[in-house]
């Protein structure tokens, strides 16, 4: 860290002493250690987040090189956007870079106290609306049977055990597969069939569980014989990564003989499909789905169910 910054943590806040003058020698590139502790500490950025804006602000200092925050202006943004657009950079990962300079511009005036550019002034590139992918009830009849929870001898096999009651929790619950394998035994009560998490942006929500996906997590708990305290891991014990799954839904996809790609992230869609097209309400899908805003649950998944769309449209539009 850069020799004119003092960081230190006092009663668990950051608190930054920089010399002004020092300030104003320091280049985006010397901030930026400074920038990703408090977004660690204090905002509570995932670890994938502060990568993936690390990266971002890396990508963008080599069109414009590591000048000072001041010297960051409008001209400097548009030269960078021109940039990504000339090397066909798709529009999500353009997105994705500009919103770390925003992140970054918003620490510097917020935390450093330092006159930049307003960070809503840089305006983020427009998204093109995708169809969302997820599992209709027979595909997922179809990618549950592809997981071989018993072996040849009929006993079960504690690793595709594990891998079907993932599987049963994520449709059942709607969580990010992050939430799920940061989850720990103790934290599920299946009287109650919740679960207390702490999920993206290290908000606090409750999750609820299926009787089918408690069913099976109960079975996958039981039969256990490791003392880890995660929820799930591998047969020897050693904590689920987000890596084996893939590999694991990879792996099954190709058993069922699906051509749709199946994720975690996808059986999250799934789940918030189906309690659309059973008639769950919007505002109560986005208390499951743990988003933070109602725009978001409604730009994923309104729209989706196009045959209720067209029955919508016979009914309401008479004259």
């Amino acid at each position: 860290m850069s020799e004119f910054t003092n960081s230190v943590a006092l009663s668990g806040r950051f608190v930054v002493s920089t010399p002004r003058a020092a300030q104003k020698e320091q280049t985006i590139r010397e901030l930026l250690p400074l920038y990703l502790a408090y977004a660690e500490h204090e905002w509570n950025l995932a670890p994938k987040t502060l990568a993936c804006y690390v990266g971002s602000i890396q990508r963008a200092l080599n069109t414009f090189g590591d000048i000072t925050p001041q010297q960051m202006d409008l001209s400097a943004v548009l030269a960078l956007k021109t940039d990504l657009a000339r090397r066909h950079v798709s529009a999500n990962w353009t997105r994705n870079i500009v919103n770390a300079l925003r992140s970054f511009l918003r620490f510097c005036r917020l935390v450093l106290n330092l006159v930049v550019l307003d960070p809503k002034a840089i305006s983020l590139p427009r998204i093109p609306r995708r169809d969302v992918v997820f599992l209709t009830p027979e595909e997922i009849e179809r990618f549950l049977a592809a997981i071989p929870v018993f072996k040849s001898n009929k006993r079960l096999d504690m690793r595709w055990l594990g891998c079907r009651a993932l599987v049963e929790v994520l449709i059942g619950t709607g969580m990010r597969i992050s939430e799920t394998l940061n989850m720990k035994r103790m934290m599920v009560n299946f009287e109650t069939g919740e679960a207390n998490i702490v999920g993206k942006g290290n908000k606090e929500r409750t999750v609820f569980f299926t009787p089918r996906a408690c069913g099976w997590l109960k079975e996958y708990v039981t039969h256990r014989s490791d003392s880890s305290e995660w929820l799930f891991v591998l047969p020897e014990g050693t904590r689920l990564t987000y890596d084996t799954a893939r590999c694991w839904f990879k792996e099954l996809r190709a058993r069922a003989g699906l051509e749709k790609r199946v994720t975690p992230h996808i059986l999250r869609h799934t789940c918030a499909t189906l309690l659309l097209f059973n008639g769950c309400p919007i505002g109560h899908i986005k208390e499951i789905l743990g988003h933070d805003r109602l725009e978001t649950t409604c730009r994923y998944y309104l729209g989706t169910d196009k045959s209720a769309a067209k029955e919508a449209h016979k009914k309401y539009l008479a004259f």
